[in-house]
């Protein structure tokens, strides 16, 4: 049985901000979404894809992000566009993803996880992923230096406690095969 069990996460998740946010951590059955409080539920829900651990570290690392308006917002307004996209939009997704991909990392290392970074385009045109992961790596370097949001520093902390893990260093964030895989999508 693996320690990074995604129900452990959404207890985590929903004792933090529950009450605070009024937002929960949910597993989904398919693709991921973010949902604002409406007339059929007064909760906004981070749902995220299939029960996977990691799916979840994502959704809320996206939350972590959005400010308080996005937060009205179904999946905070953002764009995307899926798997195959042209250079065009690539370089797009890249843009809007850096941050979010390095609060991910954050939010693992917190957790005691390994990391990968996701230009998300199995299909589409070739893809420099090293530069990539560089462009996560120097965000996640920016964030530490000027320091988590209030709201990500409360979950790293709560995370970094339940998985007994030290307080957060940059050292912590190298390149190797632990934390990139330069083949995946």
């Amino acid at each position: 049985m693996s320690l990074h069990q995604y129900t452990d996460l959404i207890r985590i998740f929903n004792d933090c901000f529950l009450a605070s946010h009024n937002t929960m951590l949910v597993a989904g059955e398919s693709e991921p979404i973010y949902l604002p409080a409406d007339g059929d539920c007064k909760v906004h829900r981070i749902i995220f894809a299939h029960g996977f651990f990691t799916s979840a570290l994502h959704e809320i690392a996206h939350w972590c992000v959005a400010g308080p308006q996005r937060r009205l917002i179904e999946d905070y307004g953002y764009w995307y566009a899926p798997d195959g996209r042209d250079a065009e939009q690539q370089k797009a997704f890249e843009s809007v993803e850096v941050r979010p991909q390095a609060y991910e990392w954050i939010l693992s290392q917190s957790c005691g996880l390994g990391f990968n970074v996701s230009a998300d385009n199995l299909s589409g045109i070739a893809i420099d992923r090293l530069a990539f992961q560089h462009r996560v790596h120097d965000e996640v370097s920016q964030i530490l230096i000027a320091g988590l949001n209030p709201r990500m520093a409360q979950l790293s902390q709560v995370l970094r406690q339940f998985y007994q893990q030290p307080a957060l260093q940059f050292s912590q964030f190298q390149y190797s095969g632990m934390y990139f895989n330069l083949n995946s999508g």
